[in-house]
């Protein structure tokens, strides 16, 4: 987790710091912190995702939310995830602020946020009751992780390496292709 830039405060606290604050903050177990910005392939690889997915659920009963949609967790984390995805009526908060019922969260990996994303904020998400695909999209090659919930503490992990892959995600009855997500990126 990044270094809290402030600690022992209350949920309530966070809200009305977060609300006024030029950037976008996780809180947890009292802390704050601040999240980092993306490079350029973690932004377009984040906006192809999201618009893809848009596309695919339009009509449909599931929609998808950008990175401005904050997630609480019955853990205690509230975030913002690159992108996330709720079914049926979505439970907010928070002056609609923060989407509770989330079926699907994908982050795109950063050399900063890489290890975070993979293991304490997975394990934190999957206190949600909804949760059941989760997709860690590299930024740096092509590599998609995702995890998919098979029973109450069970999830099962399919690793994709190329373009012409599909990752079907039951939680949206839909599928995505890697070139969707990394389509015009290029790597160093």
């Amino acid at each position: 987790m990044p270094t809290a830039i402030k600690s022992a405060y209350l949920r309530e606290d966070y809200l009305a710091f977060d609300d006024t604050a030029e950037m976008k903050h996780e809180f947890y177990q009292g802390e704050i912190f601040a999240m980092a910005g993306g490079t350029f392939n973690h932004a377009k690889i984040s906006g192809q995702t999201f618009s893809a997915l848009s596309v695919k659920l339009r009509g449909k009963s599931c929609k998808v939310m950008n990175s401005d949609m904050r997630l609480s967790t019955p853990s205690g984390l509230d975030t913002y995830p690159d992108i996330s995805a709720f079914c049926g009526k979505p439970i907010l908060t928070d002056n609609q602020r923060t989407l509770l019922n989330p079926v699907m969260i994908i982050e795109v990996l950063s050399p900063s946020t890489r290890r975070y994303d993979q293991s304490d904020k997975f394990t934190l998400y999957r206190s949600i009751p909804t949760f059941s695909d989760y997709l860690l999209v590299d930024s740096e090659k092509i590599y998609v992780q995702h995890f998919h919930k098979v029973g109450n503490y069970e999830w099962l992990l399919h690793e994709y390496f190329e373009l012409t892959d599909n990752i079907y995600l039951s939680s949206l009855g839909e599928s995505i292709s890697l070139v969707e997500m990394y389509e015009g990126v290029t790597f160093d």
